[in-house]
C-alpha cells in the first residue's frame, strides 16, 4: 500500500466514524420516543426532559430484593371455622354397639343322637326334650339346613351394619344345644335381640309364615315377665319386615290369620331373660312354600326381610 493511499484513507475513515456515532445516537432516540408514547407529544417531552430544572432525569433504580413478577400476600392467618358433618356423615353403622344372638333351629346331627336329644330338661312351665330332629320338604330338604344357612346370611347384613352376631351353634355341634342352652346363650350375651329361625311341618294343605312371641310367664325357672312386652313389639316388626321382603302371606292355618302366635310352652322363648321370638319361615310340608324354602335367592330374601326387622326394632322403629 502507497503512502497517498494511507493518508486519504484516514481522512475517509473520519467521515465514517462521525457517521457511525451520530445514525446509531438518532435510531436510539426514535426508540425512546416510541417507547414512551409514539407520536404523542407529551410523552415525548417526558421522555426527553428529566426534570424541571433542565438536568438528565436519573433512570429508575431498580430495588435489587423485588423480582420481576409481583409478590403474592402472605397466606391469610386466619382459622377457618369447623366443617360440621352430619351425623349420617359420621361413618357410624347403624347396629354399633348391639349384640344380636341367632339360633338356628334345630341340628341335621339330632337323629344321630336321640338318646341325647330325647332328655327332659326343665323349660319352667313343663319338661321338654332336649332338642328335636326337625321337619323336612317331601323332597328331603333338611330344616336344620335351612336354618342355618339364612342364619349365615343374617348373620352377614347384620355384621356389615355394625352389630356383633353370636350364633347359638354354628355346625360345630354333635347334636343340639338343648333348648335351655340355646336361651341361655343369648341370656349371657347380654343380646339387645335374639332370633330362633325356624320352617314349620304342618299338613300339605298349610301355608305362609307366622312368628310366634313369648307369652308372660312367671313359673318355676321361667320368668318372661321383663321381657313379654318388647319381644311382641319385635314379633310384630319382624312379621311386617319379612312379609314386605318375601311377598309371603301370613300362615292360614294358626294364629287367625295374623302371622303371629303367643306361646309358654317353648323353652327356648320361657328360659329368656333378652327380648326374643322365633319365626316359623314357610311350611316345609306345602308344595308352594317349599319351591320358596328351597330358592337360594328367595332365602336371600328372607334374610334380608329378618336382619331389617331386627334392625328396625334396634332402632326403635317399627
Amino acid at each position: 500500500m502507497s503512502r497517498n493511499e494511507s493518508y486519504g484513507g484516514g481522512r475517509g475513515r473520519t467521515v465514517i466514524i462521525a457517521v457511525a456515532v451520530v445514525v446509531p445516537a438518532c435510531l436510539a432516540g426514535a426508540l425512546v420516543y416510541h417507547e414512551v408514547g409514539g407520536s404523542d407529544p407529551d410523552s415525548a417531552v417526558q421522555a426527553a426532559s428529566a426534570t424541571t430544572d433542565g438536568t438528565p432525569a436519573a433512570a429508575p433504580r431498580m430495588d435489587p430484593t423485588s423480582t420481576a413478577t409481583t409478590r403474592r400476600p402472605p397466606p391469610s392467618t386466619t382459622p377457618k371455622p369447623p366443617t360440621i358433618k352430619a351425623p349420617g356423615s359420621l361413618g357410624l353403622k347403624p347396629l354399633a354397639g348391639k349384640t344380636v344372638v341367632l339360633d338356628p333351629g334345630h341340628n341335621l346331627n339330632n337323629a344321630k343322637h336321640t338318646a341325647e336329644i330325647n332328655k327332659l330338661v326343665d323349660i319352667g312351665t313343663a319338661h321338654k326334650e332336649c332338642d328335636t330332629t326337625g321337619t323336612e320338604t317331601n323332597a328331603g330338604y333338611p330344616e336344620a339346613s335351612y336354618t342355618l344357612d339364612v342364619s349365615h346370611r343374617v348373620r352377614a347384613i347384620l355384621q356389615a351394619r355394625g352389630a356383633k352376631v353370636k350364633l347359638t351353634y354354628d355346625g360345630d355341634r354333635s347334636y343340639g344345644p338343648c333348648v335351655d342352652e340355646r336361651a341361655r346363650i343369648g341370656n349371657q350375651a347380654h343380646a339387645d335381640a335374639a332370633l330362633s329361625i325356624h320352617a314349620d311341618g304342618a299338613p300339605a294343605s298349610a301355608s305362609g309364615f307366622h312368628v310366634i312371641a313369648p307369652k308372660s310367664v312367671h313359673a318355676g325357672i321361667a320368668d318372661t315377665r321383663k321381657i313379654a312386652a318388647p319381644s311382641l313389639v319385635l314379633a310384630t316388626t319382624l312379621r311386617s319386615h319379612f312379609a314386605s321382603a318375601t311377598g309371603e302371606h301370613f300362615a292360614d292355618y294358626l294364629g287367625g290369620g295374623k302371622g303371629l302366635t303367643v306361646r309358654d310352652d317353648l323353652g327356648g322363648l320361657n328360659l329368656s331373660t333378652v327380648p326374643k321370638v322365633f319365626i316359623e319361615c314357610g311350611n316345609m310340608r306345602n308344595a308352594h312354600d317349599a319351591k320358596s324354602l328351597t330358592d337360594p335367592v328367595w332365602r336371600q330374601h328372607a334374610a334380608q326381610g329378618i336382619a331389617d326387622g331386627l334392625t328396625a326394632f334396634l332402632e326403635g322403629k317399627r
